[in-house]
């Protein structure tokens, strides 16, 4: 067994001591992953390593050398027994670091505790050691846990996979439990905030008991939320039986939360829903290259739009389906969704199958082209599955069955491959699917929304909206009107405005983006006068040309329409 051992003692310095204990290989390598399952960056965790140091039984000081950024050696010590101790830098308020404070001390094990090459099999234990002062705090993590003393907890995992995919945290929480199918869960609440513990325990539960009836059966035997309020930060991040979330406290229900949740309410609901999808689609059905993670570089994927694409259609059709929200509220965010991407100018340069491959250089990277040359995985991959389930809901067939067929696939060790989706839905219609599949998520062309929704009785309209002046997303700052982004069809980049622009002048007076706005709704050309870095530059543009587009989405026929909506 290896055997951690973690303190806060400096936790005013954001710090995390470590102290590893294990039997030695012969020449034994030490290792931290570079990225975090389920989130396709390279986050270099090793930068937050510090003071690394080796001893073994009699305490004498041992050589340990790092010999790549996450990577380090020890030499000549088989079957000795090691100690390592080493310091975490642990200030990410995200869900995928670890952060500590005298306010909550969290850990993604990703992120602080090296891993033993060649013994990534072997059973673990990490001991939690918690400061005098902060002992009246609560842990909550999905592994399995126990305290015989107070303020100090042991946790174990089967092995290091386990252990790196299992966040835990300790702080003053809000907390309830709640069964649903039988399977024991455990919501938890952190910072400041006034959740309505009532509401958001009666709603959870119905989309949790949805999730699962849906598939038939969980793969996981309990389950844990844990959730971050704060002013505005917002995310989650799936694991197999937990997840961890953070989210403006605003978005948290209210004592007076009304019937049909309010958007903010929606929205995080959304989160919860979506995230805990993932411990199906993706925890558990896999592409096949994720069944094994090499955590040192990057794992491609051309199969994003599936596992992140069918979940985001899944997360809001789940909280209509569980009775949380009204139909109309559903189709307004699907709305937003269609909005999204028909305001997405980088739709006619990008695939979605593409869009999945590049995630690691471009998802979480974005910038002020993102919007021109790329498309999102989540949203247009949202879109494909709309579009896979009314094609199959055609057929006598539906998204939901082929889900369950995925679960199956699974159970009996068979993963996701890029012929899986193709080949599933000819065994459940009898029909071929190459050519309709191929067009969703190999080409660039529109996908076929204004065709498939007339058959579910509902009315599909794109309208223009001049939304955006001159192309251009605008932000008032005391020095001016600076550009965010400049769509490159737009009237502004035409006339070779850009991103990071300060527009100070327009017509010859003093520029707002309320009065921007106004100008753009004239056919006429206009003298922009903006800095670019310190240089003043003068640029004529002309209005009337930046539209984006808004849909409408009505049901005119309910009856067809529950034809989709409802679980089959």
């Amino acid at each position: 067994m290896l055997h951690y051992q973690i303190e806060f003692d400096d936790y005013r310095q954001h710090l995390i001591h470590v102290t590893l204990r294990f039997l030695a290989d012969p020449t034994q390598v030490l290792s931290l992953p570079t990225w975090i399952p389920g989130s396709y960056l390279i986050r270099e965790f090793s930068k937050h390593i510090e003071s690394v140091r080796a001893y073994d039984e009699e305490g004498r000081i041992l050589q340990i050398q790092k010999f790549e950024k996450n990577k380090w050696r020890l030499f000549n010590t088989d079957h000795e027994l090691i100690t390592v101790e080493y310091d975490v830098y642990a200030y990410d308020l995200s869900v995928r670091g670890a952060y500590v404070d005298q306010t909550r001390l969290y850990v993604n094990p990703a992120c602080a505790c090296l891993g033993l090459e060649g013994q990534e099999d072997k059973a673990v234990e990490v001991e939690v050691f918690l400061p005098d002062e902060l002992k009246h705090f609560q842990l909550a993590t999905g592994l399995m846990a126990k305290s015989l003393v107070k303020g100090r907890y042991t946790l174990k995992a089967d092995n290091y996979a386990q252990l790196i995919d299992s966040p835990f945290e300790l702080a003053e929480q809000t907390r309830f439990s709640f069964e649903a199918n039988g399977i024991p869960h455990e919501f938890v609440v952190s910072g400041k905030h006034a959740m309505n513990a009532a509401r958001m325990q009666q709603d959870i539960e119905k989309i949790c008991a949805t999730e699962i009836s849906m598939f038939g059966s969980a793969p996981f035997s309990d389950y844990t939320f844990m959730t971050m309020a704060t002013g505005n930060s917002y995310g989650g991040l799936e694991h197999p039986n937990s997840t961890s979330l953070i989210t403006p406290r605003e978005d948290l229900p209210k004592a007076d939360e009304p019937a049909e949740p309010s958007a903010d309410y929606q929205r995080f609901l959304g989160l919860c829903s979506h995230e805990y999808f993932h411990s199906w689609l993706v925890k558990f059905i896999r592409p096949e290259n994720f069944v094994n993670y090499d955590l040192n570089k990057e794992g491609y994927t051309s199969l994003l739009w599936i596992f992140e694409g069918f979940t985001s259609y899944y997360d809001d059709l789940i909280l209509l389906r569980s009775g949380v929200i009204s139909q109309e509220s559903y189709l307004k965010l699907l709305t937003t969704q269609i909005d999204r991407y028909l305001q997405n100018p980088g739709r006619a340069i990008q695939t979605v199958a593409d869009s999945s491959f590049d995630a690691w250089v471009k998802f979480y990277r974005q910038d002020e082209n993102s919007n021109n040359a790329g498309t999102s995985y989540y949203n247009k991959g949202c879109l494909v599955a709309l579009c896979l389930d009314l094609g199959l809901r055609l057929r006598g067939s539906s998204l939901d069955a082929l889900m369950r067929k995925l679960y199956k696939n699974a159970q009996n060790g068979v993963q996701v491959n890029e012929r899986t989706i193709f080949d599933l839905c000819n065994e459940l219609t009898g029909d071929k699917w190459l050519e309709q599949i191929n067009h969703l998520i190999n080409t660039t062309d529109e996908l076929p929304l204004d065709q498939l929704f007339p058959e579910f009785g509902l009315s599909f309209e794109v309208k223009n909206d001049k939304s955006l002046p001159f192309g251009l997303k605008l932000a008032d700052k005391p020095e001016g009107v600076v550009i965010q982004q400049a769509r490159r069809e737009g009237a502004g980049a035409k006339a070779g405005l850009s991103a990071q622009d300060v527009v100070i002048a327009i017509d010859g007076l003093k520029a707002t983006t309320k009065l921007v706005e106004k100008y753009a709704k004239q056919e006429e050309m206009y003298t922009v006068h903006a800095f670019r870095r310190d240089e003043l530059m003068t640029f004529e543009v002309q209005a009337g040309g930046s539209e984006l587009t808004e849909v409408e989405l009505k049901v005119t026929d309910q009856a067809k329409a529950e034809k989709w909506l409802k679980a089959i």
